[in-house]
């Protein structure tokens, strides 16, 4: 792999082609007698604990995000055999390592602003509860005079 396939996804976030080790495997599914005699299935190694394209920001989020994907040590193993090519599989692969890293890479949202409730609503609120203190009191013994 050369320097040309680095993915650049953000400012903070760049895939460096020698943080990736593919590994070809059997895939299951379609290709026939194909299948049992040609390693098509791709399998992504990606390094993302020690990768220096990514900031700890977007590290912590990508092994987050990444759940069972990842490894203890921070490797994170795509699998990609949908298709019957090995090259077709490969840019699988590099794709949805793109799309977890870019996802992790997403700003954060802004913080949620405080409100207080309406006085309209707080006096629905209390409405209803007065209601539903009055049904359930007439649910008691009833006392005979």
């Amino acid at each position: 792999m050369s320097a040309d396939e680095n993915i650049e996804i953000a400012d903070e976030a760049i895939i460096y082609a020698d943080d990736l080790t593919e590994t070809f495997i059997r895939s299951s599914g379609p290709g026939g007698q194909n299948v049992n005699k040609v390693a098509t299935a791709v399998q992504l190694r990606f390094d993302a604990a020690n990768a220096r394209g990514l900031s700890e920001r977007v590290r912590a989020r990508t092994l987050k995000f990444a759940g069972q994907r990842a490894t203890k040590d921070g490797v994170i193993v795509i699998e990609a055999g949908r298709f019957r090519t090995q090259e077709q599989n490969r840019a699988d692969a590099r794709a949805r390592l793109t799309e977890l890293v870019a996802k992790a890479a997403e700003p954060p949202p802004p913080p949620r602003k405080k409100t207080r409730p309406t006085k309209g609503s707080v006096e629905r609120r209390l409405k209803s509860k007065a209601g539903r203190a009055t049904v359930k009191k007439l649910r008691g013994k009833v006392e005979s005079d």
